[in-house]
């Protein structure tokens, strides 16, 4: 039941997206031939006026297929009679669905209470007292970095891996600034500094809203600091992980209740919108390249030369999905 959990939560997330293409298409008169939630062999499906509706054996994925999307058609509603920003909205629309869901998300987890960066205990003999942190004290910016929630400062003091950090504190309604070093404690194993978040009960619906932007916003900024560390060629197997991951790592949350699904989904929903927005041939992030290419120019690109280059970046990724789903299978990550 847990799996099942899971998959469904997954493909919420992948009908949020394809619906987002879905809408925008509709808006800007382009017809859809068929709205696919899942990969493979057809289990289902359902016929509309224009649209078929259909369900897919391997729920690791979805498309909207529309009119003239993969060749030029003659036709006022085919996707490809219609301009670049046009085009750019629709493809646009699926990573900022995912981006809204992930607030909408955050928000109703947030309901429940949650923390925030302000210092309401210290714990004793730890770099925080010694260095003079006070009860009360709002987190503002560390290393010059800006914090916004009790996970950016967590996040911090993580990745300094026990190097010095520059706090910057609202004290009294004045800045200050202290330099603290992270201790070693030895029964968490991790780096600390020695101070509790203050949870804040029972707030607004402004509040959980505003919640859920600084949430999305601060989970955005670890995600792309995870490409900065692959791109410099730190990051090792154990960092990534694939469908089956997903899949059990959701069931896995699952267990905990609907609150922590809930905030697993939106983390997730996160991490396909920015993975989609990625400019490789095949993604949204392809396809959103090229249109603000044509935009800023005013140049068509050569359909057929953007048809190979997609056919040969949709190769690559589905080796890169099989070559993950087995190292998945092989060496699974532990947790």
């Amino acid at each position: 039941m847990y799996i099942i959990s899971a998959i469904i939560a997954f493909s919420i997330l992948i009908i949020v997206h394809e619906l987002g293409h879905f809408t925008l298409a509709k808006i800007n008169g382009v017809k859809v031939e068929e709205f696919s939630l899942g990969m493979g062999p057809k289990l289902f499906g359902i016929k509309s006026k224009e649209t078929q509706y259909n369900i897919r054996a391997f729920p690791i994925g979805g498309y909207v297929k529309m009119l003239g999307e993969e060749e030029a058609v003659s036709d006022k509603r085919a996707f490809s009679s219609k301009t670049p920003a046009r085009k750019l909205s629709i493809i646009a629309a699926g990573p900022l669905m995912n981006i809204i869901l992930a607030i909408l998300l955050f928000g109703i987890v947030g309901s429940r209470g949650y923390l925030i960066p302000v210092v309401s205990q210290l714990a004793p003999n730890t770099p925080a007292v010694k260095t003079g942190i006070k009860v009360g004290d709002k987190i503002l910016k560390v290393n010059n970095n800006q914090i916004s929630t009790w996970e950016d400062f967590s996040t911090q003091v993580y990745t300094a891996n026990g190097k010095s950090l520059n706090l910057t504190l609202l004290r009294d309604g004045k800045e200050k600034n202290i330099n603290v070093t992270p201790t070693m404690d030895k029964v968490q194993n991790r780096f600390i500094i020695g101070i509790y978040p203050t949870n804040l009960n029972n707030p607004t619906i402004l509040q959980d809203i505003s919640y859920g932007f600084r949430e999305t916003i601060s989970l955005t900024k670890q995600t792309i600091g995870f490409f900065g560390t692959l791109f410099r060629g730190k990051a090792t197997a154990s960092d990534f992980g694939g469908p089956v991951t997903i899949i059990k790592l959701s069931g896995e949350v699952a267990k905990a209740g609907i609150i922590p699904l809930m905030s697993f989904s939106a983390y997730l929903s996160v991490q396909l919108a920015i993975f989609n927005i990625i400019p490789f041939p095949a993604l949204d992030g392809g396809w959103i390249f090229l249109y603000l290419f044509e935009i800023i120019t005013r140049k068509k690109v050569d359909d057929k030369k953007v048809g190979v280059i997609n056919y040969i970046g949709f190769a690559l990724l589905m080796t890169l999905m099989v070559l993950v789903t087995i190292k998945d299978i092989l060496y699974p990550i532990k947790f």
